[in-house]
């Protein structure tokens, strides 16, 4: 068993928790069978074992979309708030190493790499805000564009006064209600 396979037991575990949160949450995937998912999860182990880390860092992935092209099924962190295991965290090793003092220890896209992640887009984190209300508390950052970072910012998403803000920061900055949400592609 190598570090990215699941137990029988947190296979059985995680696909009782998705299944529970996708019966739940059905404006979030209209027409989408959760038996197709879990098909096309089971034979994926690195796409099971990122969800297995989405739920571990407080994301409550869930499906939210399915591309007709590729096949693929999307998820996406729909946890209200930010997830809690995934806050506190500069953008990316630039940002990082370019800290002289009180230095995070991980970087977003580090972290995301690592998870098989991609952080959401501007455009993914309107998506997921038209199926709830999320951020209302915390903020998550973004794909950043590359013209924005290569002039040392990097931009983030929250919802406030009912309305879904994007915003931007120094890529070094870090914040305690700041965190990542992730998509992942089965």
């Amino acid at each position: 068993m190598n570090n990215k396979d699941l137990s029988a037991a947190q296979r059985e575990e995680l696909f009782k928790t998705l299944k529970i949160r996708f019966e739940k949450n059905t404006i979030r995937h209209q027409g989408i069978s959760f038996t197709d998912v879990q098909a096309k999860l089971e034979v994926s182990n690195d796409k099971l074992w990122s969800l297995h880390e989405m739920e571990a860092t407080g994301g409550e992935p869930d499906v939210v979309d399915y591309d007709e092209k590729t096949g693929e099924y999307i998820f996406y962190d729909c946890s209200v708030e930010s997830p809690k295991g995934r806050r506190s965290l500069c953008y990316d090793m630039e940002a990082l190493e370019s800290r002289k003092d009180f230095k995070p220890e991980d970087t977003v896209m580090d972290m995301a790499a690592a998870m098989g992640l991609e952080l959401l887009t501007e455009e993914q984190y309107q998506q997921l805000q038209n199926l709830g209300k999320f951020d209302l508390k915390t903020s998550s950052w973004l794909k950043t564009p590359d013209e924005v970072r290569k002039l040392g910012g990097a931009i983030f998403g929250d919802r406030r006064y009912d309305r879904v803000f994007v915003y931007h920061n120094g890529a070094s900055s870090y914040y305690a209600a700041r965190g990542f949400r992730g998509m992942l592609k089965v």
